[in-house]
């Protein structure tokens, strides 16, 4: 087994991008513990709903990786589970973040001993990806879950809605104490061109493969992940991209949100409240304004 590229990258949550089988297999692979359990400390989410969470984000950062410049992606998943709908957004450059409606939700470890992921989000519903390409309109994936294990519907989504074969798996492993111990993924594809004794080995070389939060649990990096999963096949690295758990949110948003309201709204915030608080449904931070800060909203000098 050989690289070409860069030596092992050192930080701790980051993703890469490769290709191996003389490019017909393009391939993405992360670390993202850090990440998940920064969402987990602000959404303070239950085991179970960890898991959901985690591995959405996980594969969300490698979704938004394949994009470019200012370009952004959201995905929801709308399952009929307890869990309710699970939102996430992530661009290029590494940042993602990620809520769930109901955090609390846990249950007993399912017949293979996991967390039950699929029980808390549902087998009907919906996943929906939206990415915002910068231009006038947007583009839209809607398929159904298939499983509700998160990854398998991911597969399902790339394999109907971009047409692009593809394998997508994610683990998330939770302390006693809810924190997480291990987060990470892959998101393999196969390129035009492919035949299909290289589809044959690849598929062995998945269903073979070892559970990822073990292999993250274990100390495996992104490059080793890789190396497990394509043994002797020469990898070419294009690239890695630190990953981090980044809201977007501000006070001047959520001024501008307020401001929309119209006048009618912001007084009735004003006689009724005496200011007006907001909370971000994905980091939590709350933002107050005061009734001062609210006039000047409603009538800018």
């Amino acid at each position: 087994m050989s690289f070409k590229g860069d030596e092992a990258y050192n930080m701790m949550d980051y993703l890469l991008r490769a290709t191996a089988y003389d490019g017909k297999i393009r391939a993405y692979a992360i670390s993202s513990t850090n990440t998940v359990e920064e969402a987990r400390r602000r959404q303070d989410t239950w085991a179970t709903a960890s898991a959901a969470l985690g591995r959405t984000i996980t594969i969300s950062a490698m979704m938004g990786a394949m994009l470019k410049g200012d370009d952004s992606l959201t995905v929801k998943f709308e399952g009929d589970g307890p869990i309710g709908a699970i939102i996430t957004d992530s661009d290029s450059t590494g940042d993602v973040r990620g809520y769930v409606t109901n955090p609390h939700v846990d249950f007993d470890l399912n017949n293979k001993g996991k967390l039950d992921v699929a029980r808390a989000v549902g087998t009907g519903g919906n996943l929906s990806v939206v990415k915002d390409l910068g231009l006038k309109e947007h583009f839209t994936g809607q398929v159904p879950i298939v499983s509700g294990e998160i990854g398998d519907d991911f597969t399902y989504y790339f394999a109907n809605s971009e047409q692009v074969p593809s394998a997508v798996g994610a683990g998330v492993l939770v302390n006693p104490d809810l924190s997480i111990m291990a987060s990470g993924g892959f998101i393999v594809q196969v390129m035009p061109g492919a035949d299909e004794e290289v589809i044959t080995r690849l598929e062995e070389q998945i269903q073979n493969f070892p559970a990822i939060s073990t292999l993250i649990r274990e100390g495996n990096t992104p490059e080793q992940m890789l190396e497990r999963l394509f043994g002797n096949e020469e990898i070419t690295i294009h690239g890695r991209l630190p990953v981090r758990f980044q809201c977007k949110c501000s006070k001047e948003r959520i001024e501008q949100a307020i401001k929309g309201l119209g006048r009618e709204e912001i007084q009735s915030m004003i006689d009724e409240d005496h200011g007006a608080e907001a909370t971000c449904h994905f980091c939590n931070e709350v933002y107050h304004l005061s009734e001062q800060e609210l006039k000047e909203l409603k009538d800018p000098v």
